[in-house]
Formats: structure tokens, sequence, C-alpha cells
């Protein structure tokens, strides 16, 4: 069976500072080779700290930034060579700020018209027919679509943006922080329509957030960025429960637990790595209590260990090395 979404050695550059000529006087590597598979009706999550990678890679995923190198495939068809029409129809991204990713001059409905007339083609009467499937979907009132988006809520606001993406009949989301922004209960409410629409309309997610808590219940497996790449991949049961990775295990520790006592995390240190100017090694090691000299001096390899997980460190957690 044909995997929804998949991408090899997909990494991006960004050129930093010009000479009067126009050169780049240098460049970061936002994200470094990544290759993944998500499967249909997965729920992929994508978590890390800031600064880490995890909306570069999202946007490169939808098209609005072009990789430096590697090839994105969805449900078989090659992002590169696709119509973007046709991509539309099949990927679509839900921003992590609701209101400002709805444009401010058009009221819901011209918004919610936009997918289907122009990826679709559909006529006012067929337009109208499905945008009121859509918005009862999720659970919005059609009196909302003669509205402009400064007169929702944020909760609201991202039913809209879910609703925008349903309506270009796309089978995969990226879910870019979609609850973030929201209060805590209304976090909730919008997780378990998601969980609804996954269901109902057979979708597969790819959910990034820097929330473990929210990534590890809604995700089936989770991939830990740091600096740019994938450091730890494996089911999301496991991932936090029992990790392979130091960083990951830094993450566990540095997420609030109810009845834990805050502690400090295990860590030499809290800074990322200089981009401009990024160690030999694996990126981590300055941070990592288990770092030796083989650590500071090559870069591990994602590769499979225990639990089912697979684990980019010489010294993984679980002991396998």
């Amino acid at each position: 069976m044909t995997a929804a979404l998949s991408f090899e050695n997909l990494s991006k550059t960004f050129p930093v500072g010009r000479t009067l000529l126009g050169a780049s006087r240098a460049s970061v590597k936002a994200v470094h080779p990544i290759t993944l598979t998500v499967e249909k009706n997965e729920t992929l999550g994508i978590v890390g700290e800031s600064g880490c990678g995890k909306s570069t890679l999202a946007r490169m995923l939808v098209g609005l930034l072009e990789p430096t190198t590697g090839a994105i495939q969805i449900e078989g068809a090659a992002l590169d060579t696709a119509d973007p029409a046709e991509f539309g129809k099949r990927i679509q991204y839900v921003f992590q700020d609701p209101i400002s990713s709805l444009n401010p001059r058009k009221t819901i409905r011209q918004i919610m018209d936009a997918p289907l007339k122009l990826l679709h083609g559909m006529g006012k009467e067929e337009r109208d027919k499905r945008i009121s499937e859509i918005f009862e979907s999720v659970n919005l009132r059609e009196e909302f679509l003669e509205r402009y988006p400064h007169e929702f809520s944020g909760g609201q606001a991202q039913r809209i943006g879910i609703a925008r993406a349903l309506a270009a009949n796309a089978r995969i989301l990226i879910l870019d922080e979609p609850v973030s922004a929201l209060d805590v209960s209304v976090q909730a409410q919008v997780l378990n329509l998601l969980a609804d629409l996954k269901a109902a309309f057979d979708l597969t997610y790819l959910f990034i957030s820097h929330d473990l808590a929210v990534v590890e219940a809604v995700s089936d497996r989770i991939a830990v960025l740091y600096f740019g790449s994938v450091v730890e991949l494996g089911p999301a049961e496991k991932v936090f429960a029992n990790p392979q990775h130091p960083y990951t295990k830094l993450l566990a520790e540095s997420a609030p637990v109810v009845g834990r006592p805050l502690t400090a995390p295990e860590a030499k240190g809290t800074e990322l790595p200089n981009p401009l100017d990024p160690p030999p090694g694996c990126a981590f090691a300055a941070r990592c209590l288990h770092a030796t000299d083989r650590c500071r001096a090559e870069v591990p390899k994602l590769t499979e260990g225990a639990q089912g997980t697979s684990v980019a460190c010489f010294h993984p957690l679980g002991g396998a090395e």
C-alpha cells in the first residue's frame, strides 16, 4: 500500500547576509537531511524545542518552502513535479495562529469558497452545499459564514481554519501547533474535534507541537527533532515513557507533571549550538552527560534500537549500541 506521505533526504539551508554583489556570506542549515514515511490514517507527532526546524519542515511538506535537497511524495506523487492545484487537493496546512491565517478583508464564506472554486471548479450551488456540510462537521453555525475573521474567538477561528483545509477535500493535514494559541479548555475541544474528523474523513495527520502531553495523547508515532535532525522515532506510548536518546529524556523531564516536584533536568547546558558554526559530531554532545570523544567527532545515524524505536545516538539509554 502506498504511504500517505514520504520524504527522503529532505533538508533546508538558508543564506545569511549578502555581499554588495549579492553573494551569500554564510548559511544556516535549518533542517538536516531527513527521511520519513507517514502511513495512511496515521498521526505522526513532531516535537522539539523552539528553533529545531519543526515549522520549516512543515512548510516544505506543503510547498510553502522549496527544499534545498530531497524529494517529497504524497500518495505516490512527487511534489516537485505535480500540479500545485492537484497537490492542494491532497495536502493542506492548519496554521498556529488561526486568526492571522484568515484574510481579514473577506467573509468566512468567501474564504471557504476559494478552495472549492479554484481547486475543484465547483458551481455556486454545489459550493454552498459543501460548505454547509463542512461547517456542520466542525460544529459551527452557518450564520458565521457572513462574518469576518476578527469577530471570532481563537477556538472558533481555528475551527474555521480546519474547515478551510477540509474544503479542499485533502486527506493529509499538516497541523502546525494547532492548539498552542488556545485556552486549555478550548484545546481539548479542538483536539477532540480533530480526532472525530480523522475518523469521519479518513485523514492522515502530521502534528507539530512543543507540548509533549498533547503530542503523546494524539499521536501514533513521535519523531523528536533536535537542531534540525530526527534524534528519536518510535511509538508514542514508548518514546517518552522510556526514552532512548538523552535529549528525549531531557524533554520528558522538562515537561511539568501534576504531583511531581519541579526539579532541574539533567543536562550540561540549555543553549542550542550556534547554527552559523555548528559543532562537529553529535549536536547534542555539549549538553549530554553521556557524551564521549566519539560523540564529539562523529555524527550518529538514526538506527533501530530497543523497544521498536530508532535513535541517533552512540550510547542510547536503553543500553544497545
